[in-house]
């Protein structure tokens, strides 16, 4: 038993060593690079730089074709651009997808005026990437700075690690654009007929453009038409001054007076924020990032234990988000699960073998399959993760099949006058033989699983792996360990049976004595003696 419990203990500090994720990433022979150009870039730089992205990839055997959308999906603006590129089959090219990635990486950073957001597969499973770092707060001064100190933690994760573990950090803020502000001189706009409505409803058209109407071109679809000044006209801040508006008022001969729009407004070019997030009704900066060579858990474990040490100001607050948040939520859910079903299990042997301590017995098997579960994604390199869980999960049902082979014999032959000691000595003998058949069924079963065949099976084959070591592991020491705790249990209830029989006994004896001495006494001619 001791030996039992050493083996169960050294489990945990085992399962350190095997990294944690949500799901791990699967491949589906395809390939998603995100990137954007500098702030202010035209739409054709942007699609120059999402041809010189769609010729990089293809250098790399195995990509079959690629496309690119340019201000779609999440990659909204001119300067944001998202290239797919479909593999062939796994079977058919030298790397995977988790393996093409740094080359990839690295290939693309020889692409000036490209940054890569995010690259890898598109996981539908997850919210976005693994890192998400939401910074919430009212002042975009004081924001800035807490995100500064966020990606300057992220940079000491990357020292700790000696590698460049957390990758494709990204911002939502973006660097400032240049604006021009008009600044209204209200009351001499007033005394002009001028109003600031009046302003802006003229602006607006002449530089964004108003749709006027439709067009109806020859493939049949309708177009918006939309008037605006030429680009000569609006390509400076003179263009602007000279813009004309409609007073309110008239001149002596009664015609519109015209109003000059530098007479009541003056132009100021300064910088301002590209976008403005917000988040539970706070302003919001949300930093994200991807892993490489690491197991997402464990960064996003290492990077907490740097954000805890930053000193936030009243009122802000750092939140965790992405799929290392779905893999907090659903490990507690499997948490919970694993807890109902060791209830439920104790609650069906309980009532099937009319016992409250032979299924403590049975159960033992439960807690030795952990040393197997984690030892087999050590040795297959694999990670803590849903599909791993569900796979321990589904090993509470499995390993106990044994155990109830092993104490179920036991007891038939105990009940035909079989010495207990030799009851479990001819269990163990009877039933090994299809325990391990059992056994072998179930892990061969798993085996195509466990070694990942077949497109997408990186992601389901972690549950096998799981699966395999918990059964192997559970069978080597259930025979071992239950009969042991099957005699120790069985010794310990004899016991405490015989002494709360004994003390039931003295409990109804002890009443009648005082009647019948009385009776006695009675008998023989002495009244019994009478209390002062």
């Amino acid at each position: 038993l001791a030996a039992a419990a050493a083996v169960f203990a050294a489990a945990f500090p085992l399962m350190k060593l095997v990294g944690t994720e949500f799901v791990p990433e699967a491949d589906n022979n395809e390939l998603y690079v995100q990137f954007y150009t500098p702030i202010g870039s035209s739409l054709q730089f942007t699609e120059d730089k999402l041809r010189q992205v769609e010729s990089a990839l293809r250098e790399f055997e195995g990509v079959a074709m690629t496309y690119g959308t340019i201000n779609t999906g999440i990659a909204q603006g001119r300067n944001y651009a998202t290239v797919f590129a479909v593999l062939v089959d796994r079977s058919r090219r030298p790397l995977s997808v988790h393996r093409m990635r740094t080359p990839v990486r690295e290939r693309l950073t020889r692409i000036a005026g490209v940054t890569v957001t995010d690259l890898g597969n598109l996981n539908a499973v997850s919210s976005g990437k693994p890192i998400q770092i939401s910074v919430q707060g009212q002042e975009t001064a004081v924001l800035d700075r807490l995100a500064a100190q966020v990606t300057r933690a992220i940079a000491a994760v990357n020292a700790e690690l000696g590698r460049s573990g957390i990758v494709e950090v990204d911002t939502s803020s973006k660097p400032a654009k240049p604006t021009v502000s008009a600044e209204i001189d209200r009351a001499l706009a007033s005394d002009l007929g001028i109003g600031v409505a009046q302003v802006s409803a003229v602006l607006r058209p002449l530089l964004a453009g108003d749709a006027a109407t439709t067009w109806r071109a020859p493939d049949d679809e309708n177009y918006d038409v939309r008037v605006r000044l030429p680009r000569r006209e609006r390509s400076s801040v003179a263009d602007l001054e000279r813009l004309a508006l409609v007073s309110a008022r008239s001149d002596a001969d009664g015609s519109p007076r015209m109003v000059a729009l530098r007479q009541v407004a003056d132009f100021r070019q300064g910088l301002g924020p590209t976008q403005i997030n917000r988040k539970a009704l706070a302003r919001e900066i949300l930093i994200s990032a991807n892993v490489e060579g690491i197991a997402a858990g464990t960064a996003g474990t290492l990077l907490q234990q740097r954000l805890a040490a930053i000193d936030l100001p009243p009122g802000y607050r750092l939140e965790s988000g992405g799929s290392n948040r779905d893999m907090a939520e659903s490990f507690g859910y499997a948490l919970q699960a694993l807890v109902l079903a060791v209830v439920f299990i104790y609650m069906i042997l309980a009532s099937q073998f009319g016992s409250f301590v032979q299924p403590i017995a049975i159960m033992a098997s439960l807690p030795l399959s952990l040393i197997g579960v984690v030892l087999a994604l050590l040795a297959w390199r694999s990670t803590l993760n849903m599909f791993s869980m569900i796979g321990f999960i589904m090993l509470m049902g499995l390993v106990t099949k044994n155990a109830i082979l092993l104490v179920d014999f036991a007891n038939q032959a105990r009940a035909r006058g079989m010495a207990r000691a030799q009851a479990l000595l001819q269990a163990a003998e009877i039933r090994l033989r299809p325990i391990l058949m059992t056994t072998l069924a179930m892990v061969f079963g798993m085996l195509p699983l466990a070694l990942g065949t077949g497109e997408g099976a990186e992601q389901r084959a972690p549950l096998a792996h799981a699966v395999i070591g918990g059964v192997l592991a559970s069978t080597l020491l259930t025979l071992l360990v239950v009969p042991v705790l099957y005699t120790f249990l069985d010794d310990l209830s004899a016991r405490l049976t015989a002494r709360f029989a004994g003390t039931a006994d003295r409990a109804q004896s002890t009443p009648e004595a005082a009647p019948t001495a009385t009776s006695a006494a009675g008998e023989a001619g002495t009244p019994p003696a009478s209390g002062p």
